[in-house]
C-alpha cells in the first residue's frame, strides 16, 4: 500500500562528500507520482518491479485520508510511526511535515528548543524498505524536509546528527522476514528527549516487539507479566548530545555508500 516511486537514480545512491544525500526531491515531488517520472524508467521495468517486488503506489490524496484518520497522532512531536515498506517516504514525509508544524508551534520562538525537538520528531519515524534505490531516496527526501525546515547545511551538527539517524531508522531490509538486508535480525533504536540538548537511545529488535501484543494479550500464559519483564532494550546507551549524535555521520556514510550502490 506504500507509495513508492519509479524513477532509479544511481547517483542518489552513492553518498557523496560534503553531501552524501545529495539526490533530494521537492516535497510536492514526494506526494505522487507524476506520469512524467513514472514514463522514465520504462513500462518494462515498472511492470517487473510491481511482479517482483509489489511495488505500488498511493497517491497523495489517500496518504493524506489515511493519516487524517490518526490526525493527532500525526500532529505528536513524540509519537512513533513505523512505514514496514516506506517506500521514498510518501506517508513518512507528510508524518514528518505535520510534526514540524507542530514543533514550530510550540517551540518557534526558541531556536534551541526548536531545533532539538524537530530532531526528536526525525527520530520517532521509522521505516523498512526492500528496494536499495527506494531507502535512498527516503533517507534522502526525510533530510531534505528536515534540513529545509531548520535551514542548516551539511556541515552543521544537526545536519549530520539527523543523517545518522535516519541511517538507524530507516532500514534497508524486509519487515516479513524481519531481517536487514545483511541477514542481521533488524534492530530499531527508540530515541528520547530528555531535555537540555540530551537525548536517549535503547535498541530494541524488530522481531521482539512485534511480539510484544501476544504476549500481553489478555488470557496469555505472560499476560500478568510486566512488559519491561519479557522485553528488555539490546543495548542502552548514554544520553547524547547532537554534536556526539553527529560523529556517527562520517561512519554511517561510509556504510551505507557500498549498500545502496547494491
Amino acid at each position: 500500500m506504500t507509495a513508492k516511486k519509479t524513477a532509479s537514480r544511481k547517483e542518489a545512491a552513492t553518498p557523496r562528500v560534503g553531501h552524501p544525500l545529495r539526490e533530494q526531491q521537492a516535497p510536492d515531488d514526494v506526494q505522487g507520482v507524476s506520469a512524467e517520472r513514472h514514463s522514465s524508467m520504462g513500462l518494462v521495468e515498472t511492470k517487473r518491479r510491481v511482479a517482483d517486488h509489489g511495488e505500488v503506489f498511493t497517491p497523495a490524496w489517500m496518504v493524506k485520508a489515511m493519516l487524517d484518520l490518526v490526525k493527532g497522532e500525526t500532529e505528536r512531536i513524540d509519537s512513533r510511526f513505523l512505514e514496514p515498506a516506506c517506500g521514498s517516504g510518501n506517508f513518512l514525509v507528510k508524518i514528518l511535515q505535520r510534526k514540524l508544524v507542530a514543533v514550530e508551534l510550540k517551540f518557534g520562538q526558541s531556536d534551541f528548543e526548536k531545533q532539538h525537538y524537530a530532531l526528536l520528531a526525525l527520530m520517532c519515524s521509522y521505516g523498512i524498505e526492500l528496494l536499495p534505490d527506494n531507502i535512498a531516496e527516503c533517507r534522502a527526501n526525510m533530510l531534505e524536509i528536515f534540513t529545509d525546515y531548520l535551514k542548516i547545511k551539511e556541515w552543521d551538527y544537526l545536519y549530520r546528527a539527523a543523517y545518522y539517524v535516519l541511517s538507524q531508522n530507516l532500514v534497508h531490509g524486509d519487515a516479513l522476514t524481519m531481517r536487514a538486508h545483511d541477514g542481521q535480525p533488524i534492530t530499531f533504536a527508540e530515541w528520547g528527549y530528555l531535555g537540555k540538548g540530551k537525548f536517549q537511545r535503547r535498541d530494541f529488535r524488530f522481531d521482539v516487539l512485534t511480539g510484544s501484543s501476544a504476549f500481553s494479550a489478555e488470557g496469555s500464559l505472560f499476560a500478568h507479566l510486566g512488559k519491561h519483564e519479557i522485553f528488555t532494550p539490546a543495548k542502552t546507551y548514554p544520553p547524547m548530545a547532537v554534536s556526539e549524535l553527529a560523529t556517527g555521520f562520517a561512519r554511517e556514510a561510509r556504510a551505507l555508500a557500498p549498500e545502496e550502490k547494491a
